[in-house]
């Protein structure tokens, strides 16, 4: 189980640094999303695995017990993601309704210049 858990994180990391990278604003948005949801899996993991295990410690009797502190931090993460992402969505389209592009940066795209490369139609 540990390593099902630990080769999610490592995917999801991997994909949303690859999309925090790319030149558009939705897919940064998407990989920001992707790394939140990466670290809200690792520190759900730190609370170990137990299954069917109370999240209290009793000490009149010798079972075994989960953390209740990496629930609440992820909980807590939850909500900050999603309000970091309603920002984030508010940021990238004022960027684009004042641009009108959702480009990143303002270069102009190889793909949409012209064959002199001065963007202009040849």
């Amino acid at each position: 189980m540990e390593i099902l858990l630990a080769t999610a994180v490592g995917i999801l990391t991997a994909s949303g640094i690859y999309l925090v990278l790319r030149r558009r604003t939705f897919p940064v948005i998407m990989g920001v999303s992707l790394l939140s949801y990466a670290v809200n899996i690792f520190l759900f993991a730190t609370g170990r695995l137990a299954i069917n295990a109370p999240p209290i410690y009793n000490k009149y009797e010798k079972i075994a017990y989960t953390d209740p502190l990496p629930q609440a931090l992820v909980l807590t993460a939850i909500v900050i993601s999603f309000g970091m992402t309603a920002v984030i969505v508010m940021i990238a389209l004022s960027a684009y309704l004042s641009s009108r592009t959702d480009r990143i940066d303002l270069t102009p795209d190889p793909d949409e210049q012209g064959s002199d490369g001065t963007g202009e139609p040849s």
